[in-house]
């Protein structure tokens, strides 16, 4: 899909880190430490719902929600996976894969608004987003 035809959100573009495209989604970190927290959104243009994507790209974001989580859950080790597509702040679909741990910030809550985003230290962050590229096959 040409990229003229579909741009990213102006806040998840502010509120994320880029680490890649897979065949449909492109794969943001949200610039948030206190969870370890991605986001696919479907390169599609005015796509809000599931719904709005055709079967074959919902089977396909389906198998791309499981690469990331898989490999989100192998680096982490975490407790417990979030994944939610909510879309009541951002209309652009885009799908939250979050690890959990029972010791985190919000747990056992969800984690919107619990503590006040925390920025990632810069090596830590590219060592997770290095390990993720890897895992989920963009490397």
């Amino acid at each position: 899909m040409p990229e003229s035809a579909w741009s990213l959100h102006p806040q998840l573009k502010k509120d994320t880190i880029d680490i890649g495209d897979l065949p449909l989604s492109r794969v943001l970190v949200i610039k948030d430490a206190n969870y370890p927290w991605l986001l696919l959104v479907p390169r599609r243009e005015e796509v809000v719902e599931i719904i709005d994507l055709s079967e074959i790209e919902q089977a396909q974001l389906m198998t791309e929600i499981s690469r990331v989580a898989r490999a989100l859950k192998d680096i982490t080790k975490c407790d417990k996976l979030n994944i939610a597509a909510l879309g009541n702040v951002v209309p652009q679909l885009h799908v939250h894969v979050i690890a959990r741990r029972q010791n985190d910030a919000a747990w056992p809550r969800p984690v919107w608004g619990v503590v006040p985003p925390l920025a990632h230290d810069a090596e830590e962050a590219q060592h997770f987003i290095s390990a993720l590229r890897r895992k989920i096959w963009l490397d």
